[in-house]
């Protein structure tokens, strides 16, 4: 079984405002890859879900001490394992 078919991994935009995570993978490829990795989005990082835009698109996540907006497009590619 791959980690991605745990009850406990989710994709970021999945979770909901005050939800946090640790990066396990990361989907995307090329240049939004390398974006998000270049903001620190990295396997082993915290993420938690500080808010949502009125319509729930963009995301904002808290990562490594400052907040990131992220579309929700961007956010489906990045998988978290729950934390509590």
């Amino acid at each position: 079984m791959e980690a991605l078919e745990t009850i406990s991994t989710r994709a970021l935009s999945e979770l909901g405002k005050g939800s946090r995570g640790r990066v396990i993978k990361i989907t995307a490829t090329g240049e939004l890859r390398r974006r998000l990795l270049d903001m620190g989005v990295v396997p082993g990082t915290e993420v938690a879900v500080a808010g949502a835009a009125l319509l729930g698109d963009p995301i904002e996540v808290k990562v490594k001490g400052y907040h990131l907006s992220l579309r929700k497009k961007e956010a489906a590619a990045i998988f978290v394992d729950l934390l509590k």
